[in-house]
């Protein structure tokens, strides 16, 4: 014990680094041949050059030029060669497999119309014919390999599509529900949101009624739990599209989710007595685990209260309906909203705590760690935890996709392999892709499984290159000197872990949120050494003592490390810079996506290949419009930049979310309402309408908005179709919010939109030409084109159907008698 001081820095496993590279290491000691570096033995050897100097800077350059006119495309072709067959050695043809899974499950998903079963079997019977044919030609063979993988992708893709059916809501209606409840949250507003699974409608009773709803009531019965029958008079809402072209689709999300409206109760949703014979075996079980759930996040909301209750709850059971808005805001401003939502960081944080729990509890019996693998025990019991932290925390896409990386990651302990490695994060995403691939075209999957692929990679270069270099042995420090390099060790790793995970999701957080957080570097580094050393791993120890009544101490210190990280995250919040960043192209995303696999899996010079597809990519990136005018899909809402950052709107009291989404994309900061007047004081005429000041909010009256686009081009937004003709003579656009409305002004430079257009095709984006200014406007809208299941519900809206709101005829007077 004498000889082992402070700086001792070798553990258990420090000589245990195995990197399953070094397996296909080439036996010669010299490297793989490079295109800029000669090859061995072609030059003679230059006995009288001093071995010891390093040659002087102008040398080097000369070197370096001597090199550079050495290459040539022959050298080139067999150094690339040479390199790929070390690659495919090395086993990335493996890491390839779930890139082509994704690859054709995004293809079938940007498809204009839906296929048919025939074709894709048809196209994966022929890539796998001509993949076993062509075994001869091995690059022949690995071309019709990689071409099955996206056919079976694209398969895999319509298959869960079909086996999904869910059946959607297609008109606005009011009805009496009566179902079951799967689940239920409790809003920060206060309000509760019920899952439910359908029994029954009645008044009317509908034909298609969708078999699972979203909705929210102002309060329920203090005994309603999930599994409860439950009934009451609602309003159902079809799922909405897109909140503008481009954006996320809601209603993709509900197809595959099984959700088929949602709406609110207009009174209190009543409890309806049923038996438990009822109720299927399974329903039973898993609205079980829905109420211990519920019970849980409870217990912890009284225990921690206040805001750090809510998040406990989040953290431990998933449960975040309850977490304050300004919260919310702030940790997405700051880039720390990651922490809330369970994923790869807390399933690791988790079995990192079982696992060190474990392996101190076993390092106090010496005896017993010696002849046992008590590390693989650790790893089983962390396996299990993370199993059921999955399963209390509600099974959700992103809690499943994180436990499936964490699990294979100890299941490669248990067999003795390296846990970090490509390998088990390409099983991973191979397991995902089949259980869920419509997760492919989500955030969540692309900024998790990018993050995890740079930091892996990340950490097998810098393996890599330290390999093969001699370290001495660190010297004897103090207990001080000691404790500060530590401390300093873990700031760079926490930094430098930020920085990559940061810059392989930039671009990702961008194209889906159009928000970038400038300090979350800062946030990181400020909030994660909280989150890791007192918020999680007291999660767990009151979990743990949970059972006993026992958990109280561990929940006030688990809040109290929360109520540091939400002043940290508020404080920085306020000193960072706007975050909405505008929209950017998708050509720019494939690119970067391109260079990030390159990057990440290629282990020799050819990762070089990724500079120019990433350079490609940031040049890229501005290259896109961003639109003029953005229209709702149900008509009710315009809007358009103005300038100076401010966004005009045609209604006093818009949609926030859509708002919120709208300002992000067209980086704007403000919202002006649009400005009333009344019949007397304001006319509609050519002349006033000419006289309208651009970068003006809308003036509103008689039914007609009006505003002035910056480039000179007038927008009219119409709520009657009686009304339209007032702006045929001068409005470059008419919004009608009227599904009986037409194009009455019948003029080519005039672009009318009416709600019927809007309830067909969704929200809309319009262009103003800005070469010439008497060209007609361009209009994209965010459903075009023929119907794909998940919005096919579209056409049976009354809007979309050309119909008026519906009104309940008037009830005939009694005569009296």
């Amino acid at each position: 014990m004498a000889g082992r001081g402070w700086g001792s820095d070798q553990g258990e496993d420090a000589g245990v680094g195995v990197s399953e590279r070094s397996l296909f290491a080439s036996p010669l000691a010299n490297p793989l041949p490079s295109p800029l570096m000669p090859a061995p033995g072609s030059q003679p050897p230059q006995a009288d050059m001093p071995a010891t100097l390093p040659p002087p800077a102008s040398g080097r350059i000369v070197r370096v030029r001597r090199r550079l006119a050495r290459v040539s495309w022959p050298r080139l072709r067999h150094s690339a060669a040479t390199a790929a067959e070390l690659e495919l050695d090395r086993g990335i043809a493996f890491l390839l497999v779930p890139v082509c899974l994704a690859a054709g499950a995004i293809g079938y998903y940007s498809l204009a119309t839906e296929p048919d079963f025939a074709k894709p079997v048809a196209v994966v019977v022929l890539m796998a014919v001509c993949a076993l044919v062509s075994r001869s030609w091995p690059k022949t063979h690995l071309g019709f390999t990689a071409a099955l993988l996206c056919a079976l992708g694209l398969l895999v893709a319509k298959v869960e599509t079909w086996r999904a059916g869910t059946q959607m809501l297609g008109s606005e209606i009011s009805t009496q529900v009566t179902g079951r409840v799967v689940s239920l949250d409790r809003m920060e507003t206060g309000r509760i949101r019920l899952t439910i699974d359908v029994t029954s409608t009645a008044r009317p009773k509908l034909r298609y009624a969708p078999e699972r709803v979203r909705l929210s009531a102002r309060d329920i019965p203090a005994e309603m739990t999930a599994g409860s029958l439950v009934t009451g008079y609602a309003k159902l809402l079809p799922p909405t599209g897109p909140v503008r072209p481009d954006s996320y689709d809601f209603s993709f999300d509900s197809y595959f989710a099984g959700i088929g409206g949602s709406g609110f109760f207009l009174g209190n949703p009543k409890l309806v007595s049923a038996t438990d014979d009822e109720v299927p075996l399974t329903a039973r079980l898993f609205s079980g685990i829905e109420n211990a759930r519920e019970a849980i996040a409870d217990h912890i909301r009284a225990t921690v209260g206040g805001a750090e209750g809510e998040i406990a709850a989040a953290l431990i059971v998933g449960v975040r309906a309850g977490i304050p808005d300004e919260i919310n805001e702030a940790m997405r401003r700051t880039g720390i909203y990651h922490i809330i939502s369970i994923s790869g960081l807390h399933m690791a944080l988790v079995a990192g705590t079982i696992m060190g729990l474990l392996r101190g509890a076993f390092a106090l019996f010496p005896d017993f760690s010696a002849r046992r693998p008590v590390k693989k025990y650790a790893a089983a019991a962390a396996l299990f935890s993370i199993a059921a932290y999955l399963v209390i925390s509600g099974v959700v896409v992103a809690a499943e996709r994180s436990f499936i990386m964490l699990a294979v990651m100890l299941i490669a302990v248990l067999f003795d392999r390296a846990a970090l490695t490509m390998r088990n994060l390409a099983i991973s995403a191979i397991a995902v892709i089949v259980v869920s691939p419509h997760e492919v075209v989500g955030p969540s999957f692309q900024m998790s499984f990018a993050a995890t692929a740079a930091l892996v990679g990340a950490y097998a270069g810098w393996a890599d290159h330290h390999a093969g270099k001699a370290r001495p042995p660190p010297p004897k420090r103090s207990l001080p000197g000691f404790l500060t390099r530590k401390f300093l060790l873990a700031t760079g790793g926490l930094a430098m872990t930020s920085i990559i995970a940061g810059c392989a999701t930039a671009l990702f957080a961008i194209w889906h949120f159009q928000r970038v957080s400038p300090l979350s570097l800062f946030a990181n580094l400020a909030v994660m050494p909280i989150v890791s050393l007192i918020v999680m791993p007291f999660a767990v120890l009151s979990s743990l003592a949970m059972p006993f009544g026992a958990d109280g101490p561990f929940l006030y210190v688990m809040g109290k490390g929360l109520t540091a990280m939400i002043a940290i995250s508020a404080w920085i919040s306020e000193r960072s810079p706007v975050d909405a960043v505008g929209l950017i192209s998708q050509q720019s995303v494939l690119l970067v996506t391109i260079a990030l696999v390159i990057a990440t899996m290629a282990t020799t010079w050819l990762r070089l290949a990724a500079v120019p597809f990433a350079l490609a990519g940031l040049l890229t990136v501005s290259d896109t419009r961003a639109p003029d005018v953005l229209i709702s899909e149900d008509a009710r809402l315009v809007a358009l930049p103005i300038g100076g950052g401010e966004l005009a709107v045609s209604r006093a009291r818009p949609n926030e979310f859509t708002v919120d989404n709208w300002k992000r994309a067209l980086v704007s900061e403000t919202i002006v309402v649009p400005e009333m007047f009344d019949k007397a004081d304001w006319q509609f005429d050519i002349a006033d309408a000419a006289n309208l000041p651009p970068g003006a909010p809308f003036y509103c009256t008689d039914g007609v908005c009006l505003a002035r686009h910056p480039s000179g081009a007038i927008i009219a937004h119409v709520e009657d179709r009686k009304d339209t003709w007032k702006a045929c003579g001068f409005a470059d656009l008419i919004v009608v919010n009227d599904a009986t409305g037409y194009d009455s002004c019948h003029n080519p430079l005039v672009l009318v939109v009416t709600k019927r257009q809007l309830a067909r095709k969704g929200s809309a984006a319009v262009f103003f030409d800005r070469q010439s200014a008497t060209g007609p406007p361009i209009i994209g809208f965010a459903v075009d084109g023929p119907y794909r299941p998940w919005h096919e519900q579209r056409k049976f809206s009354r809007e979309a159907r050309g119909l008026p709101p519906y009104q309940k005829p008037e009830k005939p007077a009694v005569p009296a008698q």
